[in-house]
């Protein structure tokens, strides 16, 4: 019989996503469900959803708050968060699809959250693609030539329309059956529900 699953929308941009990742495996084994990650463009996923608000980056004090906020999950979840010097993860968006399809996707967005968020890197490095190219066996030039392709573009951006549809307007979001919950901040909320049953 097949697990029921926990639907996680999220972008390598985003570290309430990358929180929210640390506890998503445990509870999945707690509750018996299975994860199923979509990875999605989110400032496009926003402006689907006729959110086309400043970004909070634009924002100063808001971004302040933010990142101490941020730093107040991360030592209560023990684990390490750096600000990279960049939020442009299109590429890594795109290769996590790549690594869809090598079936490899449960190994390498743990990886790239370690890189981007937890060692502070920066995703619009080649390097840093070729890198994990070579960690899962992958030819490098295959992976870059892909992730800058017309069809991978064209893939994340179908995924991030699937996502608008199912009702996804940000990041990250979980869905169990026919339930939402929006934020890392919400995982105790769906908990209780699923303690419910």
């Amino acid at each position: 019989m097949s697990r029921q699953p926990l639907d996680f929308y999220f972008d390598f941009m985003s570290p309430f996503s990358y929180l929210a990742y640390q506890k998503l495996p445990e509870i999945c084994e707690r509750y018996d469900l299975e994860l199923r990650p979509h990875v999605v463009d989110l400032p496009k996923l926003k402006l689907l959803a006729g959110n086309t608000g400043p970004a909070n980056v634009t924002i100063p004090t808001k971004i302040r708050y933010l990142k101490t906020d941020l730093q107040r999950w991360a030592e209560r979840y023990g684990v390490p968060l750096t600000f990279p010097t960049s939020l442009q993860t299109d590429a890594l968006n795109r290769a996590f699809l790549y690594a869809c399809d090598k079936g490899r996707e449960g190994d390498f967005m743990p990886r790239v959250w370690t890189e981007i968020w937890g060692k502070g890197g920066d995703p619009e490095d080649p390097a840093l693609l070729a890198e994990l190219a070579a960690e899962f066996g992958w030819d490098p030039e295959d992976l870059a030539a892909w992730t800058a392709s017309d069809a991978a573009i064209a893939r994340l951006k179908a995924e991030t329309r699937a996502a608008h549809e199912a009702g996804v307007f940000g990041a990250p979001i979980m869905i169990v059956g026919d339930q939402m919950w929006w934020g890392n901040d919400r995982l105790n909320f769906m908990q209780d529900a699923l303690k419910e049953g």
